[in-house]
């Protein structure tokens, strides 16, 4: 099982995957699931189900309807190149023609990699709930600039994760310079450091990120699960089609 300790020993040294190429390999348990076509939901009055966000019991954050008939989960890593392809090209046609229609759900949960992805899924998580979406698209839209400036200083990042457990990711968000990325997105450094000394709530990012992904066989990002079923690294060219089938037409 991975730890913190893991974490606190992986080297910064060795440059992050930022390519289009999936993070990891992940082949697919078995075919999409098939499904007639489903009716639109109606959102109650007043809202919209793309703002609608509700935290999981496996500590995902679900956008759209929590009963939509079709459930899309994604396991993506925050600091995975193919999973920022994914939000720059599937996650704004995923929201407005389908998470908003009632019909699909969308849930993220976090794949931890090494300790920038951990730093950086405890500071999305710093907000409201309905901030979390949001963050993880800036992430994913800024990453090569931001993983540049984040390796920087290795030395800094190597000195930052030999301080102990509730100051360790503190000092590695000041080295990488997440603290001012998130502070201009509304997260201030006060809030963002509060979340990082939590320990306990950095140590639960890990223990779910591994213990799921040896459950429900995630090997790779972005992966993806519709109503169950594990369809592998996917992107939307070819995930669409699958959410499609299984009646979001």
């Amino acid at each position: 099982m991975t730890t913190l300790r893991q974490i606190a020993l992986a080297s910064f040294t060795a440059p992050l995957a930022l390519g289009l190429a999936a993070c990891g390999s992940q082949p697919a348990d078995g075919e999409a699931p098939e499904g007639e076509p489903v009716e639109n939901v109606a959102p109650p009055e007043g809202t919209e189900w793309v703002d609608t966000v509700t935290v999981t019991e496996a500590d995902g954050y679900l956008m759209g309807n929590p009963d939509a008939p079709i459930k899309l989960i994604e396991y993506g890593s925050l600091t995975c190149g193919a999973c920022a392809n994914f939000a720059a090209t599937g996650i704004e046609p995923l929201k407005e023609e389908y998470v908003a229609t009632g019909r699909v759900s969308y849930e993220l949960r976090n794949q931890i990699h090494n300790a920038f992805d951990l730093t950086l899924a405890r500071l999305v998580r710093c907000g409201a709930p309905e901030s979390y979406h949001p963050l993880s698209e800036q992430v994913w839209l800024n990453l090569p600039s931001l993983m540049e400036g984040a390796q920087a200083d290795p030395q800094a990042l190597d000195a930052a994760m030999q301080q102990p457990e509730d100051q360790r990711f503190v000092a590695v968000a000041e080295a990488a310079g997440f603290l001012d990325f998130f502070a201009a997105r509304g997260v201030s450094r006060d809030q963002a450091r509060q979340c990082l000394s939590d320990a306990d709530s950095v140590e639960a990012i890990v223990t779910n990120s591994d213990t799921q992904s040896q459950e429900l066989n995630v090997t790779g990002t972005p992966t993806f699960i519709i109503n169950g079923r594990n369809v592998g690294t996917q992107s939307w060219a070819t995930l669409e089609p699958m959410l499609q089938n299984a009646g979001a037409r």
